[in-house]
């Protein structure tokens, strides 16, 4: 018997295919509504657990569960408690230190009317950029920024200055400086121009290329060394006197804009031959120092001079000579390394006094100049470390 309807007699009334399908339909919608409904309230239950969950969480971990109006006073409170969390990281950084080598005068190259065979120039033809600081070359790496006086002119400019003395030598000379060890170079100096003005900027090119950081004049530099910003300043005293002070105070300041932690200034000045300062040397000294500097380096004087602790920095009055192209046997050949170590601290230099002098010759051989500067030991070092010791005691 076909599947049909009962009609109200008990008879059945014949069903069409069109009219199956409708009702299979209107089941399938009605079976589809059921299910989305569970779903939604299986979702419901996750999300209600979940929400639980981070309550009991924040609850246990001292978070703020806070909403509404209290929202923006817990995001406010979240920015307190991670300035706080940064300012107390910074306060137990570990400190930074850095050693700093300063030696003298650098003249890396000879004057046109010294004797060929005995200058520097010949030392360099037969034995290479790397001779001249193979003895100190140990104590350079070992540091963490060695300066120097670059005391002439790496350039082919042949216009000669009118002067008593006139150096240069070529660019390729400045390997001396990387191949010993050498980082930065003071040209604040009255040999910076002996062959013009164009001698002058021949020789930054030079050093630059060789990677060589220089500075002097109006010209500063900041150095990142091992995270520590270190401000490098020269200055010219000889033909301004006290007259260099103002640049020198703004160049101090400069570096400091620039995020200079630790600053030193390099002054070329005094009187040659003379183991004491001058009234200008000290009174410059001084001024850097009450102005921001927190190491002074002295040189010019082509011998040492004292050593002053001001307001608990270190003045070095003269270097000495170095590696000297300038005179193939001066009678005296005494020099040093001075040597500071700072420690920074949370941005800030701590106040210490970490010194080391370690004494040299400007030569390996002492019957001449050999252009090779040299550590001493025993008797000589102690010495030079006498003389340095008188020249300081006035301080």
């Amino acid at each position: 018997m076909n599947q049909g309807e009962v009609r109200r007699n008990g008879s059945r009334r014949p069903v069409s295919r069109e009219e199956r399908m409708r009702r299979r339909m209107q089941r399938l919608r009605r079976r589809r509504r059921i299910a989305i409904a569970i779903m939604c309230g299986i979702v419901l239950v996750l999300i209600l657990i979940i929400a639980g969950i981070v309550a009991l969480v924040r609850h246990f971990t001292g978070g703020s569960g806070n909403s509404g109006q209290s929202g923006g006073q817990a995001a406010d409170l979240t920015i307190e408690e991670q300035q706080a969390q940064e300012e107390k990281n910074a306060e137990t950084a570990e400190p930074v230190s850095i050693t700093v080598s300063a030696a003298g005068d650098c003249t890396l190259g000879t004057d046109e009317y010294f004797n060929a065979s005995t200058s520097l120039n010949a030392f360099y033809d037969i034995n290479g950029a790397e001779y001249f600081f193979q003895n100190v070359k140990q104590v350079f790496d070992a540091d963490d920024l060695t300066i120097v006086n670059m005391e002439g002119t790496l350039t082919e400019e042949t216009a000669r200055q009118d002067k008593t003395y006139a150096f240069k030598g070529p660019a390729e000379y400045a390997r001396i400086l990387t191949s010993g060890g050498v980082e930065a170079a003071n040209l604040a100096n009255n040999h910076s121009s002996d062959y013009g003005e164009k001698s002058y900027t021949d020789t930054i090119e030079a050093l630059d290329a060789a990677g060589i950081t220089n500075f002097g004049y109006d010209r500063t530099a900041v150095m990142d060394v091992n995270g520590v910003k270190v401000g490098l300043v020269g200055t010219y005293e000889l033909a301004d006197g006290m007259g260099c002070e103002d640049e020198m105070i703004a160049n101090i300041k400069s570096v400091e804009e620039q995020g200079a932690q630790v600053v030193i200034v390099s002054f070329h000045w005094g009187l040659e031959k003379q183991n004491y300062p001058t009234e200008n040397q000290v009174n410059l000294a001084h001024s850097a120092i009450d102005n921001g500097a927190d190491l002074v380096l002295g040189h010019h004087p082509h011998v040492l001079e004292g050593i002053e602790v001001y307001n608990g920095k270190n003045i070095v009055y003269s270097l000495g000579n170095f590696c000297f192209g300038g005179n193939s046997n001066p009678s005296d050949k005494d020099t040093m390394i001075f040597q500071q170590t700072f420690t920074v601290q949370n941005g800030e230099l701590i106040e210490d006094n970490v010194t080391n002098i370690i004494p040299c010759s400007i030569s390996s051989d002492s019957s001449y100049n050999n252009y090779q500067p040299t550590p001493l030991e025993g008797d000589a070092a102690e010495r030079v470390r006498g003389r340095i010791e008188e020249y300081s005691s006035g301080f």
